[in-house]
């Protein structure tokens, strides 16, 4: 069963990266790589098709992950709809692999034996599992529904945290998380979903 929340939110993926064209089979470091990633042409546009979406929508409050890609993200949008204020907030960061960082995702894989649920219960070495990804988005959005009622609330952050947050919101069970995500993936970079 959905959540009943008071606000209603707005889902962004950052836009697409330099990592993600150059290294697309390497999992990312943790909180960003050094140097930081950054849009590429591509996923500026992308942004820039995102905030054309949202400015029809009457965004009231932005959160966003304070990584660049993230940043740079929430900023095109802000510009694009007339927002001055960016919250940006740590617990919206992807999520930490830990020893993997950098790693050939089949090898990161591999720990897990490829095996979703156990991702959901089991921590990278050094990193974190789904669960404990999932209980620090889940503490930004309960902060946001504890402050303000009746927004419009657009959270930038990365895959897999946003693809946690949508499935919690919605009550699907772990199991049903794990389905969706083999079928569906999360969400493409620069994509908005509403919740």
């Amino acid at each position: 069963m959905s959540l009943v929340l008071k606000n209603k939110y707005f889902l962004l993926r950052h836009g697409r990266n330099n990592h993600q064209a150059e290294k697309p089979d390497v999992t990312y470091f943790y909180p960003d790589n050094e140097p930081p990633c950054f849009l590429i042409d591509e996923g500026v546009k992308e942004v820039q098709k995102a905030g054309e979406f949202l400015k029809e929508r009457g965004i009231d409050l932005i959160f966003s992950s304070d990584v660049l890609r993230t940043r740079q993200t929430a900023k095109i949008v802000a510009d694009m709809i007339g927002l001055n204020e960016i919250v940006y907030d740590l617990r919206l960061r992807d999520v930490n692999w830990g020893a993997f960082a950098g790693k050939n995702k089949k090898e990161a894989w591999g720990f897990f034996n490829n095996d979703g649920m156990k991702r959901f219960e089991t921590a990278a070495p050094q990193g974190e599992s789904w669960n404990q990804c999932l209980e620090r988005v889940v503490s930004v959005l309960n902060e946001i529904e504890g402050s303000f009622q009746d927004k419009k609330v657009l959270i930038v952050s990365h895959g897999d945290p946003l693809w946690l947050l949508e499935g919690y919101v919605k009550g699907l069970t772990k199991e049903e998380l794990a389905r969706e995500r083999n079928e569906k993936g999360t969400l493409n970079t620069g994509e908005v979903r509403e919740l």
